[in-house]
């Protein structure tokens, strides 16, 4: 993860992307055609759960990039399943893809587990 991105902002450009992390979260969680799917089959099983589970990566911010472009992929999905509110689904691929691109922020897991780290060495502790 640290090699695609330089850096994790924090403070306001860090709280922009959390925002849009969970914008694009729950829009697939709330906007996905597939729920009229019954959930006690094995196809909605499958596509209940994948659902679920990469917005909970996406809006944790965990292995960002890739959440991101699957969800982006399932909202191009989204746009051949229904004629529904297609408009709103284009702007939710754009979101994904913008997500994918920046990267999390400093207010994710990425940042905690792939960010850089300061190393301090004993013997150059300054008094």
């Amino acid at each position: 993860m640290q090699r695609l991105f330089s850096t994790f902002p924090g403070s306001w450009p860090g709280l922009g992307l959390l925002i849009l992390r969970w914008t694009a979260s729950l829009s697939l969680i709330t906007d996905a055609p597939w729920w009229a799917t019954p959930a006690h089959t094995a196809t909605g099983m499958t596509l209940h759960g994948s659902t679920f589970v990469v917005s909970g990566l996406l809006g944790l911010g965990f292995y960002t990039p890739y959440a991101a472009a699957i969800a982006g992929m399932m909202q191009v999905v989204a746009c051949f399943g229904s004629s529904a509110d297609i408009g709103v689904r284009v702007v939710a691929i754009g979101l994904c893809a913008g997500l994918g691109m920046t990267g999390p922020g400093a207010w994710s897991i990425d940042a905690r587990v792939f960010g850089r780290k300061r190393i301090v060495l004993a013997g150059n502790q300054e008094r």
